[in-house]
């Protein structure tokens, strides 16, 4: 059981309205939880981006242990009716090289998860819950996510964002770059 503040919570989906999705922070005691998810995510990943397990049958660590040590970094489970379906990790470092509060660095939604609404629930209340200028970015092989956050981004903010399809000098991919106001500011 992960510890932790208390979670952001909302009800709906498009499969079942009773569903709850929680956003909840990751205090550093809970890092394994993470490294254990990313193991999953990394291992999906491999569909767009060839990625081998070392010796012991694991993926590279990713340093995971920024999230914890360094500002503007955050670790964030997904939790659907209690039970973990995934995880977001929020960094300030910007794709597109312009100046940014937020970047979505990592996402991941558990097979059994997708589809239902689950992802669209994360993404908005992580929006809210970290206002200011937000990029999300996705590798040029990854069309399912570049769907996936044209469609969450373009929702979220009315059509009020900013593409760069080509991405940046050292991105290769689209970039989607918005402002995501304060909490009771956002229509």
């Amino acid at each position: 059981m992960l510890a932790g503040t208390a979670p952001i919570a909302e009800r709906g989906s498009s499969t079942d309205p009773r569903m709850n999705v929680e956003l909840q922070p990751l205090p550093a005691e809970d890092r394994p939880v993470l490294e254990r998810l990313t193991q999953l995510y990394l291992h999906d990943f491999t569909e767009f981006q060839p990625n081998d397990v070392d010796e012991s049958g694991l993926f590279a660590d990713s340093n995971l242990g920024r999230y914890w040590a360094e500002a503007g970094r955050w670790p964030f489970a997904i939790r659907v009716d209690g039970r973990l379906a995934g995880f977001v990790l929020v960094s300030p470092h910007s794709p597109s090289g312009q100046p940014t509060d937020h970047t979505v660095a990592e996402f991941f939604i558990m097979r059994q998860y997708r589809r239902m609404g689950v992802g669209r629930i994360a993404a908005r209340e992580i929006f809210d819950r970290l206002p200011g200028v937000w990029e999300v970015a996705e590798i040029a092989a990854n069309l399912p996510a570049q769907a996936f956050w044209r469609a969450v981004i373009d929702e979220y903010t009315a059509g009020d964002y900013r593409e760069f399809p080509d991405g940046a000098p050292s991105w290769n991919g689209p970039i989607q770059r918005f402002r995501a106001p304060p909490q009771g500011q956002r229509e």
